[in-house]
């Protein structure tokens, strides 16, 4: 087989979710698989040190803004390319692909609520919802297969999509392998020194998504120095601090602002240390697909508390400690019952190291190369 994959975004400098997917992906495929070729289509940025070609996978790099690159360049580049099927891998494809379409679709947000009434979206990611709406409605009964990341998001698309069940594979995402628990010391002084961290403090990586429960996040940290002390203070990493100030304003709580760090964009291959030198890694978002950072805290030795809502049960099994996302009062207990239970924070961190165990991208690769062979018809 000849297998072209679109991974539009990994070459850009700030990696987040889908884009470590996609590169994680290939990276085991290209351990896996000798046997068939790859081409990877790529748009331009200036990370192109995070995947090498190797004798049986190519990269072909081509610039342009999304829509435009994706429905008109990717296709024709497909096409040239000679590929037996082309594999899009971040919600969208080309409407008009000239090869069989398998797309990974990791969730359908947009179909929940129209996003000109979401609330809390900029106008860039009203945009991109808006997209993916449109072009998801006209790929549907193109795509030979729709990957998605969870059972949970496989239920949704049967709400909200007439799909055949045959036509929606599940296939877990997995953790990265430099994720674990670090007993080096002066790597995470380090790592400490470079990011500026306090020497006790709970770590919340969130963004301006609304799902991504920011603002219930802080305001809950927030009560937690209210009603138990200061001792720990708040990391948070790439958000503009006004942001996370407006929110504390709203309940009178702008007094707490001066206790939380603002770390910038933290390069993914020093997360592994932030996370293992916070004393609790708090995502309690209110919508997950899948939710890797719940993984990669656990790997990382720190016990987590994410929500009790989307895949987040199905991600986090008996691991986590788990939290109503829509009642900060929840967060503010949990943090304290897991900073006051020593039993249990022993419990969720050995539990933890043990569940993230269960997803790898070995296992991810695997499974999407049997896609592959099956809609190629391949042995």
């Amino acid at each position: 087989m000849r297998i072209g994959i679109e991974a539009q975004r990994i070459f850009r400098e700030h990696k987040h979710g889908m884009d470590f997917v996609a590169l994680e992906m290939i990276r085991k495929l290209q351990e896996i698989d000798t046997h068939n070729e790859y081409v990877i289509f790529v748009n331009e940025g200036p990370d192109t040190a995070c995947l090498q070609e190797t004798p049986n996978c190519k990269i072909e790099v081509f610039g342009g803004p999304y829509p435009l690159w994706e429905q008109v360049k990717l296709p024709k580049a497909a096409h040239k390319a000679g590929v037996d099927l082309l594999h899009c891998t971040s919600n969208t494809a080309p409407v008009n692909c000239p090869v069989p379409l398998v797309v990974t679709i990791h969730d359908i947000i947009y179909f929940e609520t129209h996003p000109l009434r979401a609330k809390g979206y900029s106008s860039y990611q009203k945009f991109g919802n808006l997209y993916r709406r449109a072009v998801v409605k006209r790929i549907l009964d193109k795509a030979r297969v729709i990957i998605t990341v969870s059972n949970y998001e496989k239920e949704r698309f049967h709400n909200f999509l007439d799909l055949p069940d045959e036509q929606v594979r599940v296939v877990y995402n997995g953790v990265g392998e430099h994720f674990r628990k670090i007993e080096d010391h002066d790597q995470l002084e380090k790592i400490r020194s470079q990011y500026g961290l306090p020497q006790k403090f709970f770590l919340f990586l969130g963004n301006t998504d609304p799902k991504k429960n920011t603002r219930n996040t802080v305001k809950a940290y927030a009560r937690y120095c209210e009603k138990y002390g200061q001792d720990h203070k708040l990391v948070i990493g790439d958000l503009d601090p006004e942001i996370i100030r407006g929110f504390l304003a709203e309940d009178g709580l702008e007094r707490f602002f001066q206790q939380i760090h603002f770390t910038g964009y933290i390069n993914n291959k020093d997360l592994p240390a932030v996370i293992n030198l916070a004393d609790i890694f708090l995502y309690p978002s209110k919508r997950e697909s899948f939710g890797i950072p719940v993984l990669e805290g656990m790997a990382s030795g720190t016990p987590v508390i994410i929500s009790n809502t989307s895949s987040m049960p199905e991600v986090g099994g008996e691991a986590a400690l788990f939290v109503d996302p829509e009642v900060p009062g929840q967060i503010t207990e949990g943090i304290h019952k897991l900073l006051g239970d020593a039993v249990l924070r022993q419990q969720n961190i050995a539990k933890g190291l043990e569940r993230a165990r269960s997803f790898s991208w070995t296992q991810t690769a695997q499974s999407v190369l049997e896609i592959y062979k099956e809609v190629v018809k391949a042995p």
